[in-house]
C-alpha cells in the first residue's frame, strides 16, 4: 500500500507541490491551502472538482483531529510521532487525490491510510486510554463555586491515598479543585473514582481539574496557578513518605519533599496565593524520651523522611515571617489507615511499593494471597509486647482536620497541630485485629531485627487542636476502621 501511494504521489508531480496559505501556520493546513484554492478557482469539472470536494472535507477532519491525536499520547516523543503519521498520510491521500489515477487506485490508497491509521493507533490505545483524560487538563478552567464561601483549592498529589479521599471531600463540601500529580505513587483508577462520584452527586463535571505533572516543573506549577477562577488556597499533600526508602535513597526524599515545597512555595507568590496546609509527620520527633507527644516535644528526626519534612516545615516558616499576608498550618499526623467508609475510594500502592507501605496493606495482600506472609519488622523493641507502638488515625478523620484548618486554622506564624487518636496500639495488636477482620489464614513471620529509620514507639497528645479547633477523632476502634479499608480491598483485588 505504501508503495502504491509513493508511486501515485509521483505521478502527481506538480499538483502536489509547492504553494503555501499565509492564513495558516499548520503544516498540514500549508499543504492544503493550495489544493483548495485550486479547487475553487481552476476547472470545477469531473475528477478535479471532486478532488477539490474531498481536499476541504479532508482538511476539515485533518485540522480538528490531528490536534485529538496530539493530545492522546502519552509523552512528547508520541505526540510528535502522532503527528506525523496524521500530516504524512494527510500529505499522501492529498497526492493521491489530485494525480490523474483511476478511481479504483484512489479507493485502495484512501483504504491503505485508513488501515494504517488503525493499526497505529490500536497499538497505542492503552497508553491513550491510561492518561488521555487527565493529562492535558491545564487549558480547561473549573467552575466557579456555587457558595461564594467556598475556594478554589489546589491539591498536591491528589491521586494519593490520602490526597484522592482529601479530594473526594472538598468536593462535597462545595468547593472546586485543581489536582496535580505526576501518578509517581498516586493511582489513576482514584481519578476515575472521583470523576464518577462527581457524576454520582449531579455536581459540575467542572468541579475537578487534573494536571499529570510533576510538582518540581516549574512549567507544570505555572499552568495549574494560571487559571480562572484563581486559585485561592493550597493543600499540600505530594510526597514520597516511606521510611525504608528515605535510609536508602535519601536525595529522593530532599528534593521530592524540601525541595518542592520550595518550588511550590515560589509558585505561590508568583501567583499571590497565601493560604497553605501543610501535610507533615510524626517522623519530625524521632525517637521521643516522653510520651505522649505534644507539639513542644524536640524534632529530633532520625531518618531522611522525617528530616525532609522538618527542613519542608522551615521553608514554609521562613517564607512566612518574609511575607505577612501568608498564612499556614502544618498538620503532623501518625500513621494514617483505613478508607472511605462508604467504600468509594481505598488505597492500593503498585506492587513495586509493597515491600514500603503501610501495615495494613501488607496485611490484606497476605490475606489475599498476594504475598506467602506478613513480616513483622522489629520484635526485640522496649514495648509491651516487642514491637514498635504507633497512633494509627483514619484516613477520613485526617481529612476532617484539613478541611477544618483550611477554613479556621492557617495563622502567620504557622499554626502546628499533632493528628492522631492519643492512643497507641503495638503492631502485634494490630495484626491481631487484622487477622480478626479478614477472617483469613495469614502465615505471621517475625524478624528480631527492626527496619532501618525505624523508631520504637510514637502516640499523639492532641489537646491543643481539640481546645483550639474543636476536633476529636472519630473512629478509635482498630478493627471498625480495618473493616472499612478491608471492604474496598477486598471488592478490588486488583485495585482500581
Amino acid at each position: 500500500p505504501f508503495w502504491c501511494m509513493q508511486n501515485l504521489s509521483r505521478r502527481g508531480g506538480a499538483a502536489t507541490r509547492g504553494g503555501s496559505d499565509e492564513r495558516s501556520t499548520d503544516p498540514g493546513d500549508t499543504f492544503f491551502g493550495r489544493a483548495e484554492e485550486e479547487g475553487r478557482d481552476g476547472p470545477r469539472s469531473g475528477s478535479a472538482h471532486r478532488s477539490s470536494r474531498l481536499h476541504r472535507h479532508f482538511h476539515r477532519f485533518h485540522r480538528t483531529n490531528r490536534r485529538d491525536f496530539e493530545d492522546d499520547f502519552e509523552d512528547d516523543g508520541e505526540r510528535r510521532r502522532g503527528a506525523a503519521v496524521v500530516v504524512s498520510s494527510g500529505m499522501m491521500l492529498s497526492s493521491a487525490m489530485n494525480a490523474n489515477g483511476q478511481t479504483g487506485q484512489r479507493a485502495l490508497v484512501a483504504l491503505a491510510l485508513l488501515f494504517t491509521v488503525i493499526l497505529y493507533v490500536g497499538r497505542s490505545s492503552g497508553r491513550i486510554e491510561s492518561m488521555s483524560a487527565f493529562r492535558y487538563e491545564a487549558a480547561k478552567a473549573v467552575a466557579k463555586p456555587a457558595d461564594r464561601t467556598k475556594s478554589h483549592v489546589l491539591v498536591t498529589g491528589g491521586a494519593g491515598f490520602i490526597g484522592s479521599h482529601g479530594t473526594l471531600k472538598l468536593i462535597e463540601e462545595g468547593h472546586v479543585v485543581t489536582i496535580i500529580d505526576n501518578l509517581s505513587r498516586g493511582n489513576e483508577g482514584a481519578l476515575r473514582a472521583l470523576k464518577r462520584e462527581i457524576s454520582r452527586q449531579g455536581k459540575s463535571k467542572r468541579s475537578l481539574r487534573v494536571i499529570h505533572g510533576d510538582l518540581g516543573d516549574v512549567n507544570v506549577l505555572n499552568a495549574a496557578f494560571d487559571t480562572s477562577p484563581k486559585l485561592d488556597k493550597v493543600i499540600h499533600f505530594a510526597a514520597v513518605a516511606y521510611v525504608g526508602e528515605s535510609m536508602a535513597d535519601p536525595n529522593k526524599y530532599y528534593k521530592n519533599v524540601t525541595s518542592n515545597t520550595a518550588t511550590l512555595l515560589q509558585a505561590m507568590d508568583r501567583f499571590n496565593v497565601n493560604e497553605l496546609i501543610y501535610s507533615s509527620t510524626c517522623a519530625t520527633y524521632g525517637n521521643p524520651e516522653v510520651l505522649p507527644i505534644t507539639e513542644k516535644t524536640p524534632t529530633v528526626p532520625i531518618n531522611p523522611y522525617g528530616k525532609s519534612k522538618l527542613f519542608a516545615e522551615e521553608a514554609i516558616r521562613d517564607y512566612a515571617f518574609a511575607n505577612p499576608e501568608f498564612r499556614a498550618v502544618i498538620l503532623r499526623y501518625f500513621n494514617v489507615f483505613g478508607s472511605d467508609p462508604k467504600g468509594r475510594l481505598g488505597e492500593y500502592p503498585r506492587p513495586e511499593l509493597r515491600k514500603h507501605g503501610r501495615i495494613s496493606g501488607a496485611c490484606f495482600d497476605a490475606a489475599l494471597g498476594n504475598i506467602e506472609h506478613l513480616l513483622v519488622m522489629g520484635t526485640n523493641h522496649a514495648t509491651r509486647d516487642g514491637t514498635c507502638v504507633r497512633d494509627f488515625i483514619h484516613v477520613t478523620d485526617l481529612i476532617d482536620v484539613h478541611v477544618l484548618a483550611m477554613e479556621k486554622g492557617t495563622t502567620n506564624p504557622p499554626s502546628l497541630y499533632n493528628i492522631g487518636t492519643g492512643r497507641g496500639v503495638s503492631v502485634k495488636e494490630f495484626v491481631e485485629a487484622c487477622k480478626k477482620v479478614t477472617k483469613m489464614p495469614i502465615k505471621i513471620v517475625e524478624q528480631k531485627e527492626a527496619r532501618p529509620g525505624d523508631y520504637a514507639e510514637v502516640y499523639a497528645n492532641v489537646d491543643k487542636i481539640e481546645k483550639e479547633l474543636g476536633w476529636k477523632a472519630r473512629y478509635l476502634d482498630i478493627e471498625e476502621s480495618l473493616g472499612h479499608a478491608w471492604k474496598w480491598r477486598k471488592k478490588h483485588r486488583n485495585g482500581y
